[in-house]
């Protein structure tokens, strides 16, 4: 399948910087005076110049509006599952239904290890991914009777109260992608949110990558189109047009974008800058154009 169907949306991805703490705040602001729809931040718990991440994003929700806020995406070996729903669930309902929730298996294991995490080997880390789920659902799910209950290999739960609920269903988004994480993704995430940086052949990458999803989406019985496919992604932008993948004008990036959509399915664009004037430009000129060329490819 090339195009999901999906309306598109348009986020930034921002460096947590400690030094000088209220940046990434103005940054967060400004995305949305810009008309972003989400703001996120990068979580790297060992990395000592950077804020903790669950911190700032508690302080953004409180100094913002409108935009949602997720992290992009939290390392799961560091934030306990049954604490991170409650986290997760409580910020939601605080913010009216802002939060969403973006996991990854874990990298830079050094750093993991160094803040007391524990070293999972690749294929331990999809298992641990998929039981966080099951940890994080299980408390969300106050309609269901009785304690939590999950006996994992990496987390459990043993009789723990669910709740609190949060405002509404927090979509879980996975970063993935070898094949084993691309699997679990389309078996029970909401969401795909790879870099185009580390993707090995570019755009062309998601095609397969996409392939191996709706394939596992499949097999447990689930329509492919309820896994939305994000992209965070960088550039420059110029004056001059023909400068390449997101290297143009603001309409140049509308044009690649709308491909990304209709050839790949993507519909979830996030913005990996720490300049005011490229969120700025991302948010009133490229959002607006992209979104106006795939209404009209889509209607023909």
């Amino acid at each position: 399948m090339s195009d999901y169907g999906h309306e598109l949306w348009f986020g930034s991805f921002i460096t947590p910087t400690a030094r000088p703490p209220q940046a990434p705040v103005e940054l967060a602001l400004t995305s949305e005076r810009a008309g972003l729809d989400l703001v996120s931040f990068q979580d790297h718990p060992y990395q000592s110049a950077f804020q903790d991440t669950w911190t700032l994003m508690a302080y953004v929700a409180a100094r913002t509006e409108r935009i949602r806020i997720s992290g992009n995406v939290l390392s799961l070996p560091l934030r306990p599952p049954a604490v991170l729903a409650r986290a997760a669930a409580s910020l939601d309902r605080l913010t009216g239904g802002r939060v969403e929730l973006g996991i990854g298996a874990g990298a830079f294991w050094d750093g993991i290890v160094a803040m007391g995490g524990r070293r999972l080997e690749p294929a331990q880390a999809v298992r641990a991914v998929e039981e966080a789920v099951d940890v994080i659902r299980g408390l969300w799910a106050t309609d269901e009777t009785g304690p939590l209950r999950v006996t994992g290999e990496f987390y459990s739960v043993n009789g723990a109260k669910r709740g609190p609920a949060p405002a509404h269903r927090i979509p879980i988004r996975i970063g993935a992608y070898k094949p084993r994480m691309l699997r679990l993704t389309g078996k029970i995430a909401d969401g795909w949110l790879p870099s185009l940086g580390f993707l090995p052949e570019g755009p062309a990458s998601l095609r397969a990558m996409n392939e191996q999803i709706d394939e596992a989406a499949s097999a447990a019985g689930r329509e492919p189109a309820a896994v939305t496919r994000l992209l965070n992604l960088s550039g420059r932008f110029t004056s001059g047009t023909g400068g390449g993948l997101f290297q143009g004008t603001p309409g140049d990036w509308a044009e690649q974008i709308a491909d990304l959509t209709l050839q790949y399915g993507v519909s979830g664009f996030i913005l990996a800058s720490d300049e005011p004037a490229d969120l700025d430009l991302f948010g009133h000129e490229v959002a607006p154009r992209a979104r106006e060329l795939v209404r009209s490819e889509r209607v023909t």
